[in-house]
């Protein structure tokens, strides 16, 4: 497992995507930390106490809540599905378990971003002169939802072409979907925000953890179902 995950850790960093999407993460997170205070010099927009504290991490909160998952996607999207594909994962499944595979991969993505968002907040830091553990926290379990949700995809989904379109459709639907349904006044249907990341995170307390219990389910699904398939 830890092979697995040491090697797609470090494939992640090879890339051109990733290289412009950490780019994209961290410029945003430097700027948007840099210029925040225009923020609150702007008349039109009113902040709580709370939200003119941390307006340092604005920009780079509004980039990943909107596009993670599609940053997530467009990186990822075959990380299970490209093995198979190219049948690399019967070479894969005589050295170690199929477990492995899945929490190898999982572990690799979830440490990939783990160091993007900490070298991020830590721009935030030199002008906000402090690190929020808990926004943190809460921005590594969506994250950690996303990377769950691309994971299983790709054990649902045999061809790589198929996850990369899905990705794209998935990454701009999620936040829009998952937004209207924390504010619809639809009594048939809001009841589906419980099962999306974004309510928990609206809440300033600890039930953002529960994100982190959705993420374990679909990665023991994505498991059960990689156990019984055919590599």
């Amino acid at each position: 497992m830890g092979v697995i995950a040491q090697r797609e850790f470090i494939n992640l960093f090879k890339g051109i995507k990733s290289i412009i999407i950490v780019a994209i993460l961290l410029v945003t997170a430097y700027y948007s930390a840099k210029f925040s205070n225009f923020f609150l010099l702007d008349a039109s927009m009113e902040f709580t106490p709370k939200e003119a504290e941390d307006i340092h991490l604005f920009g780079l909160l509004v980039l990943i809540l909107l596009f993670g998952q599609l940053f997530v996607m467009g990186l990822s999207h075959d990380s299970i599905n490209r093995e198979t594909h190219e049948r690399t994962s019967r070479f894969l499944v005589t050295r170690t378990s199929r477990a492995s595979i899945i929490l190898g991969k999982f572990f690799g993505i979830w440490l990939f971003w783990f160091v993007c968002v900490t070298i991020a907040f830590l721009l935030t830091s030199i002008f906000s002169k402090k690190f929020d553990v808990f926004i943190f926290s809460q921005t590594m379990s969506l994250l950690t939802f996303q990377i769950a949700l691309t994971i299983l995809l790709s054990v649902l989904i045999s061809r790589p072409g198929v996850t990369m379109f899905l990705g794209v459709i998935l990454g701009i639907a999620a936040p829009i979907f998952g937004f209207w349904i924390e504010f619809t006044q639809n009594a048939w249907v809001s009841w589906i925000k419980f099962l999306t990341p974004y309510y928990y995170l609206s809440r300033e307390d600890a039930t953002f953890l529960l994100i982190l219990l959705m993420a374990g389910i679909m990665i023991v699904i994505a498991n059960l179902i990689f156990q019984r398939r055919e590599c």
